[in-house]
């Protein structure tokens, strides 16, 4: 790509977003303007940390070419907005701490033998268990920049002897692991069990992989778990990126009659289109209610989130779903993991 035509797509985005930003609300509807916004930031939120920063320069120079005034301030205020100079690599590793400190605190005095309804036949000292064992073999996976899977038999867990002690191993386990994640450069190749096949998939995984397990424990303790809406977004698209790497997920997706399902974030305006089948298997991001779709389900994207991680289930009061529930139902059952 030239940077002219680089230069060119970097100022239309930002003199589009300023337009909307700017918009009088009888000429744009402010609820229309947020889901757009809400749309770009997330799709601008996948790019790699370097290419977010490069896009926040090129916005800047085409700022620069404008003369002194409101409109060139709004234009540099752009970069900002989308939290473009931010290290995508450090919020993820923040926001873990964050979540497993809530986990930690959540179970910390909790009887270990707790049932964890939403995990049958664990207990929560099974959940504290394997969320800390997860840690301790993602800082060993990104330590010895894997090149080929590994396997937690093979991972030093130090794990104490009374499971009343596991919350607080637990937290130490996380600790070991960001201290060597914030090390690395996110971009390093190495091997992962997901789509992306660098250091970068670690810290996002484990991010939501702590999310659903706080959510797990909070459930359990008849809590409501809080996820904010921007995070559960991400998590409901890293679900679907890493969905074609899990081959009994595929085999069971692949048995199934073709059909395509919807999930609409009622609060963002994002929605999801996936399709499945002997085809094989797809996912689009639109926003708002573009499209159709067998099956579409539509809540706030905190409970779409738990939702496709199994932790909801569809007939819920939080949940309107339209068409065919069994093709909703079929979907969500075939990419249980």
């Amino acid at each position: 790509m030239s940077d002219a035509l680089l230069n060119a797509l970097a100022e239309a985005l930002a003199e589009a977003v300023t337009l909307i930003e700017t918009c009088d609300d009888d000429v744009l509807d402010p609820d229309t303007a947020v889901k757009w916004l809400e749309s770009t930031g997330f799709l601008l939120d996948r790019l790699p940390p370097a290419d977010r920063r490069e896009l926040a320069k090129l916005v800047r120079r085409a700022a620069d070419r404008h003369p002194e005034g409101a409109w060139r301030e709004d234009l540099l205020r752009v970069p900002d907005g989308f939290g473009l100079d931010d290290d995508q690599h450090e919020l993820y590793c923040d926001a873990i701490k964050n979540v497993v400190a809530e986990f930690t605190e959540a179970v910390r005095e909790v009887d270990p033998a707790t049932p964890v309804p939403t995990c049958p036949g664990w207990t929560m000292g099974d959940l504290v268990e394997h969320h800390g064992t997860t840690h301790r073999w993602a800082e060993h996976a990104v330590r010895t920049r894997a090149v080929e899977p590994v396997w937690a038999r093979d991972v030093p867990l130090d794990l104490p002897a009374e499971p009343s002690e596991y919350p607080q191993w637990m937290a130490r386990s996380a600790e070991v692991c960001l201290r060597t994640l914030r090390k690395v450069d996110p971009d390093l190749p190495m091997w992962s069990y997901g789509a992306d096949q660098r250091v970068a998939f670690y810290p996002r995984r484990l991010l939501f992989e702590a999310v659903i397990h706080c959510a797990d424990a909070l459930l359990a303790l008849g809590l409501e778990p809080r996820i904010a809406p921007g995070t559960a977004a991400d998590g409901i698209e890293e679900f679907l990126e890493n969905v074609p790497h899990h081959r009994g997920i595929t085999e069971r997706l692949a048995s199934l009659t073709g059909g395509s399902i919807r999930l609409l974030a009622k609060d963002t305006g994002a929605a999801w289109s996936v399709t499945f089948g002997a085809a094989g298997f797809s996912w689009t991001k639109q926003a708002g209610d573009e499209g159709d779709a067998d099956a579409t389900v539509s809540a706030d994207a905190a409970d779409l989130l738990l939702l496709v991680h199994g932790r909801r289930r569809s007939d819920e009061e939080s949940f309107r779903v339209t068409g065919r529930a069994a093709v909703l139902e079929g979907w969500l059952t075939a990419t249980a993991m």
